[in-house]
């Protein structure tokens, strides 16, 4: 099952974090996006105005609520900068990708 395929599951502190090559793995099946020392994985969006950032920030908040699994969203002008990790355990899980891959399908 792809991962856009799946959903986010809820998330306790003792949830355990994906481990660096797992990381790398994961990072394989989603478009553009890059880790940051296996903690957190970002991917930044460019438009030629303000407003595509919100429209796509926007589509993204309505993703994010229906999985209970909140992104940072960095808007400025011409570009939507989006970082996911799982806060719970500081870390990455398999939910982090299967947002991101969510994300994906929307662009």
């Amino acid at each position: 099952m792809s991962l856009a395929n799946k959903g986010c599951k809820p998330c306790r502190g003792d949830s355990p974090v994906l481990a660096p090559k797992e990381v790398d793995a994961l990072l394989k099946e989603v478009d553009g996006w890059t880790s940051f020392n296996a903690e957190r994985i970002e991917k930044s969006y460019s438009f030629p105005d303000f407003m595509g950032a919100i429209q796509l920030a926007n589509k993204i908040a309505l993703i994010a609520e229906h999985e209970g699994h909140h992104p940072d969203l960095h808007i400025r002008w011409g570009e939507l900068r989006v970082e996911i990790w799982t806060h719970a355990v500081n870390g990455l899980t398999e939910n982090d990708f299967i947002l991101a891959a969510k994300i994906d399908d929307l662009s």
